[in-house]
């Protein structure tokens, strides 16, 4: 059979490829073709109209709306989760095979149903639960809000490292302002080509409190959610709300946004409603309410937050470090761990001149390098104990050096998906580890990203990596040791294995 499918999750990054991937795979395996548009964050490269035309069945493997749905309107479709597709490609593809049977056994009710499906406007994803909803939308407002918090604190990073941390000062006091950087450059001198970096980074992440409400309302309201979305991340701003202010905001203005939208309005006024009435109201009522009544009380809790993190040292150092860690390799690259490391990175946009916000660059070294710890110490284990392994294992195993290296939680993900209970807990021991070590190191980093590539901008580096290696050795000898229980009380899982790797 010819299958085409599209896969997307809600960040757009790790699980929309490897649903992809599997799905090609399984299809591969049985002796049928199949053709996966990704619409994740890379962008998409739509699939040709004539191979949907002779496709025989369709897979959506997503947790967003599927865009341009209509295109594969009148084939035998299943739609299921991206996750269900990474973690039972073959169930999937079970499902897809019987909707396509189905539909050759009774031609006349699928034609049927091909044409109802054609005459009916673009329907709405099915509905979830609200929890579910909530987490769809804050994740999506917290993939768009990556890339600048990446390339922006990146940036800000080198600059500090080329410059010194004293071009952050006032122009009295030695700094070099970014009104001096744009009309009186000093080609000859260092410290301006580090102030260079400085401010386009500081440019660039300002954007971030804007892109997470932006999108997180745009989530909620599609595009007029945008206007109240970034405006109420720029009021967030203002008031001092800082990201939980950006997320209250988000959220106030989709949901105002989307209200309006959905007001029964006379025909001659519908034109304008997406384009005038619904950002302009919306956006008032945001800022508004914002600015005269959640403000406040939301600075507050950020400022009690921030006194915390700074009031931390020593054991409670360490044990936050710990939490971290755990958090960060708990559902590898999930909602828990995307909460750790925005907790993180929203403690870059403090201004790092001061020793009292030291804190918050070990939470972020911290967070980086446990989040490196799950696809290293699966590595790791398939290198020092292969025959436990099988081969598509191994081979994602070598390339998992290179993703747990770069930051990418998400490569132990292949690996939790067939043995959730000896996979998940071993990698939140050494995650544990690994950032009780970095908080004990006082290891701090002021770039959101980059793992191993940005080991210059860590400070004690060697202290770090060593963090880093006692959690991922242990999580690996975990993984190893667990394995060969399994094995022994489950022999036939050992035959299989050896079947497997003699293969």
């Amino acid at each position: 059979m010819k299958f085409v499918g599209v896969t997307s999750c809600p960040t757009g990054i790790a699980h929309t490829y490897m649903a992809a991937e599997a799905l090609e795979q399984e299809a591969k395996a049985q002796g049928h073709t199949m053709i996966v548009e990704t619409q994740g964050s890379a962008g998409t490269i739509p699939i040709d109209q004539a191979d949907i035309d002779a496709a025989d069945g369709v897979i959506f493997a997503a947790d967003l709306e599927v865009r341009e749905k209509q295109r594969f309107a009148g084939k035998p479709t299943v739609d299921v989760g991206v996750k269900k597709a990474v973690h039972d490609a073959k169930g999937v593809l079970a499902q897809a095979i019987a909707a396509v049977e189905a539909a050759r056994a009774n031609p006349e009710a699928a034609a049927a149903a091909a044409a109802a499906v054609a005459a009916a406007p673009p329907q709405k994803a099915a509905p979830v639960g609200a929890g579910a909803r909530i987490r769809q939308q804050l994740m999506t407002g917290v993939s768009y809000m990556i890339p600048f918090v990446a390339a922006g604190g990146i940036l800000i990073a080198l600059g500090f490292m080329i410059g010194g941390y004293d071009i952050a000062f006032l122009p009295e006091d030695g700094g070099i302002s970014q009104q001096m950087v744009a009309t009186d450059f000093h080609w000859d001198d260092i410290r301006y080509w580090g102030a260079l970096l400085l401010t386009i980074g500081q440019l660039t992440f300002g954007f971030l409190l804007a892109a997470l409400s932006g999108y997180i309302a745009w989530a909620i309201a599609d595009r007029p959610g945008l206007v109240p979305g970034f405006t109420g991340g720029a009021v967030a701003g203002l008031v001092g709300a800082g990201f939980i202010g950006a997320l209250v905001t988000g959220f106030l203005g989709g949901y105002v946004a989307l209200w309006i939208s959905r007001w029964k309005v006379p025909k001659g006024v519908r034109g304008v409603m997406p384009v005038v009435l619904v950002p302009l109201l919306a956006t008032l009522i945001t800022g508004a309410a914002m600015i005269l009544l959640l403000g406040k009380p939301l600075k507050w809790v950020l400022d009690e937050l921030t006194a915390w993190l700074n009031s931390l040292s020593g054991a409670n150092a360490i044990i936050l470090g710990l939490i971290l860690g755990m958090m960060m390799c708990v559902d590898l690259g999930g909602p828990i761990n995307k909460t750790a490391y925005t907790f993180a990175v929203t403690g870059l946009a403090v201004p790092p001149v001061t020793a009292e916000t030291a804190i918050q660059f070990q939470v972020m070294a911290c967070v980086m390098a446990a989040g490196m710890v799950p696809p290293l110490a699966l590595a790791f284990a398939t290198a020092i104990r292969g025959r436990l392994f099988t081969e598509p294992e191994r081979e994602n195993g070598k390339a998992a050096w290179l993703l747990g290296a770069s930051f990418i939680s998400e490569g132990a993900i292949p690996f939790a998906a067939a043995r959730p209970f000896i996979v998940i807990p071993s990698c939140m021991v050494g995650g544990a580890i690994t950032g009780a070590l970095v908080m004990a190191f006082g290891n701090n980093v002021r770039a959101p990203h980059g793992g191993i590539w940005v080991i210059a901008l860590v400070s004690s580096p060697i202290l770090w990596l060593v963090a880093i290696i006692a959690g991922f050795v242990v999580s690996g000898f975990l993984v190893v040791v667990l394995r060969q229980i399994q094995q022994r009380r489950d022999p036939s899982v050992e035959a299989a294995m050896e079947a497997a790797v003699a293969g």
